[in-house]
């Protein structure tokens, strides 16, 4: 199935945003401020500027004195959490003190929070029904997943809107309330993205190389943001202007401009995942994958079977992270491990044969390292690590530094290796 990867609204004006995420476990990390990244994505998708994401407490005078600042600045402020049933969700009375109206019982809303208790068998209690009480002064934007509306309200001509944090009712809300009502009061700029993904190149060495295309690029009226995560590195070329199909041919011939210089280090687009496109390669060029891990512990392994299909290519795998596991079921000469260690081409190299030797494949990846925090040595500090891949009769080994942080360590070495492994395949290394 085809999948688009344009993203753009219409162009006249910006419209400025900032969302206020209300609670206590946000300010003290007992919960992720997951809703807000969300947000911002769909904002961004429609051309709408947010400019800030604020949390505070659940309390009055962090609610109001946030609202007042916000709305100083901004077109339409987004708000999440504090509207359920408990009496810490405070939201809802310093909303009809901001913008001084009452609570009124909606019959509409009513009648479907009961139908909501109904349709599940659970019994109803009366702060389930204070949920219906709401802002005179508002419009109601109906929750079909949850108990607690969202809330639309506007003044001066600027716009606020309330949403619960339960992130699945959150994001309902926008998607069929909330979005589809910017669209119609505001008109909204093109932004186009392309985001390019890379692997095996740093942020630093990756804008050396591309230099020269960046700069014509900027040139053209294009923007390029480096977006770097352990092991990846997104390239995004942004877009803004008024004519959606221009913007799309310019982008689209700076991207092309932009693969050649990039061909061995780049796998996909958007959010593609790595071991997707390795899994696509394999697939079809009807190839099986078996993997041979010691510091990564399985974690390969989980990555590639986490995609639905994979048993289309992948076999299984040998954790040798012992070196009795490595001799006994991998085949690797003991003298090579005293001689060498287990962090080493030579064992490495041994481990990539013995598993497909074991489980009858035809390509693996195998890795051995030190992932840390302790164990590592002058010779061999924590980070090292050494990759091998094998397809068919070929194998390729390289020595890898990493980091002193032991859960980065692993997630690089799981990219690598299937990076390395799909270069194999495509004979770019």
């Amino acid at each position: 199935m085809f999948r688009s990867r344009w993203h753009y609204a219409l162009y006249f004006y910006p419209m400025k945003a900032e969302i206020i995420s209300i609670g206590d476990e946000l300010l003290i990390g007992q919960t992720i401020n997951t809703n807000a990244g969300w947000m911002g994505q769909q904002l961004n998708l429609i051309g709408a500027g947010l400019e800030r994401v604020i949390t505070i407490s659940d309390s009055r005078d962090a609610i109001l004195n946030t609202l007042k600042d916000c709305l100083n600045r901004a077109d339409v402020v987004l708000i999440t959490g504090g509207l359920g049933p408990t009496k810490d969700d405070i939201t809802k009375h310093t909303l009809c003190e901001f913008f001084h109206t009452r609570l009124v019982r909606n019959a509409e809303v009513l009648a479907r929070v009961e139908k909501f208790f109904l349709k599940r068998g659970r019994t109803m209690l009366e702060s389930n029904r204070q949920q219906a009480d709401l802002p005179e002064d508002c419009t109601v934007l109906p929750n079909d997943f949850g108990t607690a509306s969202g809330m639309w309200f506007e003044k001066d001509g600027k716009i606020v809107v309330s949403l619960p944090g339960v992130p699945y009712e959150m994001k309902h809300l926008m998607e069929m309330q909330v979005i589809p009502r910017l669209k119609t009061r505001f008109s909204l700029p093109v932004i186009v993205h392309r985001t390019i993904m890379t692997q095996g190149i740093g942020e630093s060495f990756l804008a050396e190389m591309i230099s020269n295309w960046e700069t014509e690029l900027r040139n053209a009226g294009l923007s390029l943001a480096y977006l770097p995560s352990p092991g990846i590195v997104k390239l995004r070329i942004t877009g803004k202007g008024p004519d959606k199909e221009a913007l799309e041919k310019k982008t689209l011939e700076f991207e092309q401009r932009l693969l050649p210089l990039i061909e061995k280090f780049h796998f996909g687009f958007d959010n593609d995942l790595l071991e997707t496109t390795l899994g696509d390669l394999l697939r079809e060029k009807k190839l099986s994958l078996v993997t041979a891990e010691s510091c990564t512990g399985g974690y390969i392994a989980h990555r590639i079977t986490s995609i639905p299909g994979s048993s289309d290519y992948f076999l299984g795998s040998v954790i040798s992270y012992s070196n009795a596991v490595k001799i006994e079921q991998l085949g690797v000469d003991s003298t090579d491990l005293n001689t060498h260690g287990a962090v080493s081409p030579e064992v490495v190299e041994q481990m990539a044969k013995g598993v497909i030797k074991k489980l009858h494949a035809r390509c693996s990846i195998a890795v051995s390292g030190v992932a840390g925090p302790d164990g590592g040595s002058d010779e061999k500090p924590v980070g090292t690590v050494w990759i091998a891949v094998a397809f068919d009769d070929r194998v390729v080994s390289r020595k890898f530094l990493f980091e002193q942080n032991r859960e980065r360590n692993i997630t690089r070495s799981a990219l690598t290796g299937m990076m390395m492994l799909r270069q194999l395949i495509l004979g770019t290394i």
